[in-house]
């Protein structure tokens, strides 16, 4: 493995290594056309520069930020000479950890890089798409003050399906991040049973952002919301009561029936394989996993039994428009 040392500079301020690279890696290599290459954000983004304990010029990368919660890296690339050799994985570490303290990392990534920024914690959030006629898919990180210090300990960390390594969570910020990265993964359905939509928790601009891009994806997906008390959705404005307006074939919510048991656990399960469990329903504490399909079947079989015998909210329902 080459060991590198990173540098960053303005655009003003960078040396010519870091056109020079992606000069040679883009535009000769890939045959990016230079007029697509070369654009405006370079003015606004931190450059990153890879070298060697040769002082030998390796690898480049950028990152912008947007309305102060977005995080982009962008123009990532590694020197054919220096590639498997773990520059391009240190350089993104590098960057994960100098965007710490950002909601969310995003990236486009050729799609022969899904596995490597897989790897550090990305996960595909769109299909794919052409640019410079090379495919691309879009990538991000919903949780990266989480995943940073685990970069080096877990293989795809966060990845739904791959990730088999429990995520033990004992603030709300921590619980948060992961509710969030496993809805942003959602493909199939997502099924939340809690005592209410605390405010706090799921009346986010995120969180709604993500359960409507879901509930959009195609008309089998299921987006169910099992609560026990709605009263606070009828006093208080509720982003997901407002989606569920806009959306009412796509996301469905029930009230639990009393006369019939119930879990005394809150929990959120996606597709087959995803979970995010409460130890009780008035502390964020309790573990998330990523790839655990014993644990989301059984789950699943408790919420399908409380979701049968469930009951309508009449106060939602006359709700004024």
């Amino acid at each position: 493995m080459t060991r590198v040392r990173i540098r960053k500079y303005s655009w003003p301020l960078a040396p010519g290594h870091i056109r020079d690279i992606r000069q040679r890696v883009f535009v000769e290599e890939q045959k990016v056309p230079p007029e697509l290459e070369w654009d405006d954000t370079d003015h606004i983004a931190d450059h990153y520069l890879a070298v060697t304990e040769n002082n030998e010029p390796a690898a480049v990368a950028r990152i912008f930020t947007t309305l102060d919660e977005t995080a982009h890296i962008g123009r990532m690339a590694v020197l054919p000479e220096f590639r498997g050799q773990g520059v391009g994985d240190a350089l993104l570490k590098h960057l994960i950890s100098d965007a710490t303290g950002f909601g969310e990392l995003k990236l486009s990534a050729q799609e022969h890089a899904i596995p490597f920024y897989q790897r550090a914690g990305f996960h595909v959030c769109s299909g794919l798409y052409d640019d410079a006629g090379i495919p691309h898919v879009d990538m991000r990180c919903l949780s990266p003050d989480i995943v940073t210090p685990e970069l080096d300990r877990r293989q795809c960390p966060m990845i739904l399906g791959k990730d088999r390594d429990a995520w033990l969570f004992e603030s709300e910020g921590q619980m948060i991040s992961l509710l969030d990265s496993m809805t942003g993964q959602a493909t199939q359905r997502l099924w939340l049973y809690d005592r209410l939509l605390d405010h706090d928790t799921y009346n986010r601009y995120r969180f709604r952002e993500l359960l409507s891009a879901l509930a959009r994806r195609h008309r089998l997906c299921e987006v169910r919301l099992l609560i026990h008390d709605d009263k606070p959705l009828i006093k208080r404005r509720h982003q997901i009561v407002e989606l569920m307006r806009r959306l009412p074939s796509r996301i469905e919510l029930k009230l639990v029936n009393d006369d019939y048991p119930v879990e005394d656990r809150p929990f959120l399960l996606v597709d087959r394989e995803g979970v995010v469990y409460r130890h009780n329903f008035h502390k964020p504490e309790g573990f998330a996993n990523f790839a655990d399909d014993g644990r989301v079947r059984l789950l699943g079989e408790s919420f399908q039994r409380m979701w049968d015998v469930g009951r309508s909210s009449l106060e939602l329902r006359e709700l004024p428009l």
